[in-house]
């Protein structure tokens, strides 16, 4: 009897808990909302678009490496495949409109992810790495030689136009609600799948792969619905990004961009849902603020200083840190 009260009252306990956390985060999430909808009457739009742009894409990568524990060095490939696509057809066809042209974008970069998917899932660790590199670095070269991309130079002058036919894009103010509304979202359904069951089996397979297995759960079919989306989120950041700086060029499927979505993420915390964007708002900043300097030649230098003493030192991240603070001190 006593031992059912026990676990009684333990089970009260954690819902509570639960309860309080869930009010803790919502109250956050809408603190951030209100911040960022009066953002841009204090700070200059594009600077924050672009910000919300590598937000959503750490984010995407978050996903795969927070939550599945696959360490992907071929993102860029999927940010530049949903940047080209959506760039060459509002520079191509005057009859695209930019919701149109970002939602077969953001397809272009599904599929892709489907294919690299279907190719590296079944490899892990550094494999699993090397593949994802090897893939995107063909797409990378591929996109050199192409024509349709504008090769080196790539594509300039990409059109704005008008969202629904009516909402002219080229103020940056409605630009920027746009991509916020976007970003939110992207953030919103990472958000649904990491609480939804799907999201305690991908964690699951995280932990313990073989017991995963072992229960009956088909593993390789969760990782690659997990890349798939993480695939298509970053091409929608990239859609967004070429729309945003009327700009598609090779340095977004460059393998260097592959690594810093890495260090975004390491940097504010792997496995939190905000982590990936205060990594991003964090390196995009000091960017900004290095290129304006004397230090702006020695800004790669910086962010690799800056890679080294977050794995030595801060290996939760930013945001990491700061849950395990609370949780010792505030319980």
């Amino acid at each position: 009897m006593s031992t059912r009260v026990s676990e009684s009252s333990s089970r009260k306990h954690y819902i509570a808990t639960k309860q309080r956390e869930e009010r803790r985060n919502l109250m956050i999430y809408a603190f951030l909302v209100v911040l960022a909808l009066i953002a841009p009457l204090i700070i200059y739009p594009v600077f924050l678009m672009k910000i919300l742009c590598f937000a959503l894409f750490a984010v995407a990568f978050n996903l795969l490496l927070g939550y599945v524990g696959l360490l992907s060095f071929g993102h860029a490939a999927f940010l530049a495949t949903g940047g080209y696509t959506t760039g060459y057809l509002l520079s191509t066809y005057s009859g695209f409109t930019p919701e149109l042209a970002i939602l077969i974008g953001t397809i272009a970069s599904t599929l892709l992810g489907l294919g690299f998917g279907l190719l590296a899932i079944r490899r892990q660790g550094i494999y699993f790495a090397m593949i994802t590199l090897a893939l995107a670095q063909l797409v990378f070269f591929f996109y050199v030689q192409s024509s349709f991309t504008g090769g080196e130079d790539g594509l300039h002058g990409v059109p704005r136009g008008k969202l629904l036919g009516i909402i002219d894009l080229q103020n940056n103010f409605a630009m920027y609600y746009f991509v916020l509304a976007v970003f939110i979202f992207g953030f919103a359904l990472v958000h649904r799948m990491v609480h939804s069951p799907y999201g305690h089996v991908l964690k699951a397979i995280k932990e313990n792969e073989p017991r995963a297995t072992s229960l009956g759960y088909n593993v390789d079919q969760y990782k690659l619905v997990a890349f798939v989306v993480s695939a298509g989120l970053a091409g929608l950041a990239g859609s967004v990004k070429t729309i945003v700086f009327q700009l598609a060029s090779l340095n977004d499927a460059h393998w260097h961009m592959s690594g810093e979505v890495i260090l975004m993420t390491l940097l504010g915390g792997v496995g939190t849902l905000l982590g990936p964007v205060v990594g991003a708002t964090f390196v995009i900043s000091l960017e900004h603020q290095l290129s304006q300097s004397a230090l702006g030649d020695w800004v790669n230098v910086i962010l690799g200083v800056i890679f080294i003493l977050c794995v030595l030192a801060f290996r939760a991240g930013i945001v990491g840190e700061l849950q395990r603070f609370f949780k010792k001190n505030f319980k």
